[in-house]
């Protein structure tokens, strides 16, 4: 009888890869931003950092982008804004909302992670070659978003 172990060890299920890539990924992206002078950061808060847009997005966005609910986007704001990343400001075209703005220093960390990001990948292209890569990518994509719509998923978001 092989245990879940072994088979996780020689042939991962796409949940233990995805997980694998994403923690992965997350310690490089985390420690080379903590050098960088981020260390306050960390992998948690990637889920808003990923999607903030220099011109503000709503909290309602943050989390259907990211596919978290929307009270734990609002708790990762608070950690961003007493951390001086992030500030909320009025949406002038809605005063009823509020967007979601980086400061100075959360635009200096979206420069930095998004050099971080484009090295990772460009190593990753290098590797496998632009043309694998691109197609790699390409599926993954799809896997992600099939998933993600999948009925029994759906819900989760």
């Amino acid at each position: 009888m092989v245990t879940r172990a072994e088979r996780n060890a020689t042939d991962p299920d796409l949940g233990v890869l995805a997980g694998r890539l994403l923690f992965a990924v997350q310690r490089e992206l985390f420690s080379t931003l903590a050098e960088q002078g981020f260390a306050d950061l960390k992998p948690r808060h990637g889920t808003v950092l990923a999607y903030l847009d220099p011109d503000g997005v709503r909290a309602t966005d943050l989390s259907r982008l990211s596919g978290q609910y929307k009270q734990n986007i609002g708790t990762l704001i608070d950690e961003l804004e007493s951390l001086g990343y992030v500030e909320r400001r009025p949406d002038p075209r809605d005063r009823r909302a509020k967007l979601i703005h980086p400061t100075a220093r959360g635009l200096a960390q979206m420069r930095a992670a998004d050099a971080i990001m484009a090295g990772i990948q460009q190593r990753h292209a290098e590797r496998l070659g632009p043309r694998d890569y691109g197609r790699f990518k390409r599926m993954l994509t799809d896997i992600t978003e099939h998933q993600r719509t999948h009925p029994s998923s759906a819900g989760d978001d």
